[in-house]
C-alpha cells in the first residue's frame, strides 16, 4: 500500500507528491553525491509509546552510538533482566537517574547523528501531561515532529494534545509512527485503522502535510531500512523520510523575504593585525568601515540587493557580505554575516534588515497564543519584557482572552495562565516591534515573555494573524 502525503501547509506550499515519490527520490539523493544539510527533529507521544526506544533504535541502526556507551548500555540492561532483546534502546537517551529509574522521559534529551546526507539535531521530548511545556522546547525549532501511536491502543488524547501543539506551532512536517506493528501481528488492517484516526484528528487541527508509516522501535521494523513484514506498505522508512523532507532553512530560503535582526554594528577598533597594516588596499578598505553583524532568520542577500531598515524605513544598497571573515557574494537563512551599505545608515543592535518592500509594520499592540513555562501565573496587568530578535522592550499583558483546552480541543475563558497553560491573550508594547504572524513567518512571529526582576523565561509566544 502507498500512501500519499498531502501539500504542505499554507506557509510552506508546495506541489502534492506521494511517499513512495518521496522514497524515490530519496533513494536518487543517496546515490548522487551532495554537501549534508542539517535536519532538526522532534519525537512526542503518550507515555510508554516507546519514544526513547525508537530513538535508541535510531541511533543504533544508523551507527551513531560510541562503543563505550553501547557496553554501557548492554552492562545496565542486563543488571536489570532486560529480556526483549539485545538490549534497552531507551536508555540511550534516558540520561536522567529518575527516568531510568521510573522508566519515562523527564526532560528533552537532545542527540545529534548525521548519515551520508543530512546532519540531525534529535529532540526526545516526554509525554507527560505536566511536561508538555518541555514538549514545545522540543518542537518550537524543529523542522518535523515524529508522533508515536502505540498501534495496540490508538490515538488517544494525550497523542491529540501533542498534535494540537504541533498545529500551534506550525512545524513543517508531521510523522505520525504507528509502533508496536509487531505486537499486532504486523495486520494491515490495524494501521489501516490507526492511520485514519491519525488523519481525522490531523484533519480537525488543519495539519495538511502528514505522513504515516508503520514502525517497531523494539524489532527495528521500518526505522532505518525497510521491513519485508509489511509488504502492504510501500512507503519509506523512516530514516528515509527524514532524509528527504526539506528543512525549514532550505525552505526559507525560496519562500520567505530576507530578514536580518541587527545583533551589533562593526566599526574598527584599536590597532590593525600587522598582517591586515602590511596591506595597503585592506587598509584603505577599512579606513571607513562599517557593517552590520547578525544572523539572517529568513530569506537570502546577494551584493547589489537592494533593502530596507526597521525601523527607520530607510533603503539603501548591499556592497558588500562577509561570512567567518571571507567576502562572499550572497548568504542565506542560518548564517551569521555582516553586510556593507551604500549609504551611511544610522543602525543599531535591535534593527533588522528586510528585502525592499517587504518592511514590516511596527506594532505596539499584539493579540498572541502564549505557551506558559514559569510556575508563576500570568495574569492582566502584569508587567513583563517581550525580546523580539535581538530587541527587547517593557509590555503589560493588557488581557488574557481564553485558555485552550487541549483534551476537547477548544478555547474556554480564563483569567489568569498557569504552568504548561496554552492561551490567547493580548500584549501592550512600549516600544515597537517588527511582528509579523506566525503563520507567515515562524522566525518573525515568535518571541519569549520575560520577567523583568530575575530575568526568568515565563512564555514563549507566537503572535496571531
Amino acid at each position: 500500500m502507498s500512501l500519499d502525503t498531502q501539500g504542505v501547509s499554507a506557509r510552506f506550499a508546495r506541489s502534492t507528491t506521494a511517499v513512495d515519490a518521496v522514497a524515490e527520490r530519496g533513494a536518487q539523493q543517496r546515490d548522487e553525491p551532495q554537501t549534508p544539510t542539517l535536519f532538526r527533529f522532534a519525537t512526542a507521544g503518550s507515555v510508554d509509546d516507546g519514544k526513547s526506544t525508537l530513538v535508541g533504535r535510531l541511533l543504533h541502526d544508523s551507527k551513531a552510538i560510541l562503543a563505550d556507551q553501547l557496553e554501557q548500555v548492554q552492562r545496565t540492561s542486563a543488571e536489570r533482566g532486560f529480556a526483549h532483546g539485545e538490549f534497552d534502546f531507551a536508555l540511550l537517551t534516558d540520561g536522567l537517574r529518575a527516568e531510568r529509574e521510573q522508566g519515562i522521559t523527564i526532560d528533552v534529551a537532545y542527540r545529534y547523528f548525521s548519515t551520508g546526507s543530512r546532519s540531525f539535531v534529535l529532540a526526545d521530548c516526554p509525554g507527560h501531561v505536566q511536561y508538555t511545556r518541555n514538549m514545545v522546547t522540543g518542537a518550537t525549532t524543529a523542522d518535523a515532529v515524529v508522533v508515536l501511536v502505540d498501534g495496540r491502543k490508538g490515538v488517544l488524547e494525550q497523542t491529540r494534545r501533542h498534535l494540537a501543539v504541533v498545529a500551534l506551532l506550525r512545524v513543517p512536517h508531521v510523522i505520525v509512527a504507528v509502533n508496536k506493528i509487531d505486537l499486532v501481528g504486523f495486520s494491515a488492517e490495524v494501521f489501516s485503522s490507526v492511520a485514519d484516526q491519525a488523519r481525522t484528528v490531523a484533519a480537525e487541527l488543519g495539519i495538511r502535510n502528514l505522513h504515516v508509516l508503520p514502525v517497531s522501535a523494539l524489532e527495528g521494523d521500518n526505522i532505518v531500512d525497510r521491513s519485508e513484514r509489511t509488504p502492504w506498505y510501500g512507503g519509506p522508512a523512516l530514516l528515509e523520510l527524514l532524509e528527504t523532507l526539506p528543512a525549514a532553512d532550505e525552505l526559507e530560503k525560496s519562500l520567505e523575504p530576507l530578514r536580518l535582526p541587527v545583533q551589533l554594528v562593526l566599526r574598527p577598533q584599536g590597532g590593525l593585525a600587522p598582517e591586515v597594516a602590511a596591506d595597503p588596499a585592506e587598509v584603505e578598505r577599512l579606513r571607513d568601515y562599517r557593517a552590520v553583524a547578525g544572523r539572517i532568520s529568513s530569506g537570502s542577500v546577494r551584493v547589489g540587493d537592494r533593502v530596507e531598515i526597521f525601523p527607520s524605513g530607510i533603503a539603501t544598497t548591499v556592497t558588500g557580505i562577509r561570512s567567518a571573515g571571507t567576502a562572499v557574494d550572497e548568504a542565506f537563512a542560518s548564517q551569521s554575516v555582516s553586510l556593507e551599505f551604500a549609504d551611511d545608515i544610522d543602525t543599531a543592535r535591535g534593527a533588522v534588515v528586510v528585502a525592499e518592500g517587504t518592511l514590516p509594520a511596527g506594532r505596539k499592540e499584539i493579540e498572541v497564543e502564549l505557551f506558559q513555562l514559569d510556575a508563576r501565573p500570568l495574569t492582566p496587568g502584569s508587567r513583563v519584557l517581550v525580546k523580539h530578535g535581538t530587541t527587547t522592550v517593557q509590555a503589560i499583558v493588557a488581557q488574557i482572552e481564553s485558555r485552550y483546552d487541549l483534551d476537547a480541543l477548544v478555547h474556554e475563558p480564563a483569567q489568569a495562565l498557569q504552568t504548561n497553560d496554552i492561551g490567547r491573550a493580548r500584549l501592550r508594547l512600549a516600544g515597537e516591534l517588527p511582528i509579523e504572524p506566525y503563520e507567515a513567518s515562524r522566525h518573525g512571529g515568535s518571541f519569549l515573555v520575560i520577567h523583568p526582576s530575575d530575568g526568568a523565561t515565563l512564555a514563549a509566544g507566537i503572535a496571531r494573524d
